[in-house]
């Protein structure tokens, strides 16, 4: 039998309780969404997905996204509050 090592990560308990929902939808728990993630990542030498450098304008799209929600909500529960009653 393989010995196994733990992985700890902290991340926000909404995000948390949010992907395991969808991941339990595609059958599969938050263990075997990282078992597949790092087995993808060990044997292609690469990360499984593109990863880009935003351009200029992306930047600063994307500051003047955080901006305005900081202006508008208290915090992230907030924002996703507010686009789910969009």
């Amino acid at each position: 039998m393989a010995t196994t090592t733990m992985i700890h990560v902290r991340l926000e308990d909404s995000l948390k309780k949010e992907a395991s929902t969808a991941l339990e939808a595609m059958g599969l728990s938050l263990s075997d969404a990282i078992r597949v993630f790092l087995t993808r990542v060990a044997a292609e030498q690469k990360f499984p997905f593109a990863l880009r450098v935003p351009t200029a304008e992306t930047r600063q799209a994307m500051e003047e996204a955080r901006a305005i929600s900081k202006a508008r909500f208290d915090n992230q529960q907030e924002l996703f509050d507010a686009l789910e009653h969009a």
